[in-house]
């Protein structure tokens, strides 16, 4: 029984940590957005000023080198989230399973 509570407070343990990390990649996540958002708004603009035909701009715009890096690294610090998020989810599933362990052994099954 007392293996398994020990279990149960490194679970928990766990689960405070990927949560203080979850927090630092959305944060991280948002912040990404916001740089790829803003730079390719503003090579829309730039295009625009050139004269480019509207209807190739966001091709254009999307293929520059400085866009594609700023939306790589957003669709990166998504897949982070993402993944924290299911740590989250897994280590809560952990400490159900444990604590359905311990109602087991107290109950004398």
């Amino acid at each position: 029984m007392q293996d398994l509570m020990i279990q149960v407070n490194t679970l928990r343990e766990k689960l405070n940590q990927a949560i203080v990390e979850l927090q630092k990649r959305g944060i991280n996540k948002a912040h990404a957005e916001n740089n790829y958002r803003v730079a390719l708004a503003e090579k829309i603009l730039h295009e625009r000023d050139k004269g480019v035909p509207v209807t190739i701009i966001s091709d254009i715009c999307r293929g520059d080198k400085r866009i594609a890096k700023l939306k790589m690294e957003r669709d990166i610090a998504e897949v982070l989230f993402d993944t924290s998020q299911q740590v989250i989810y897994t280590t809560r599933q952990e400490i159900n399973t444990v604590m359905k362990f311990i109602e087991a052994e107290r109950k004398g099954e």
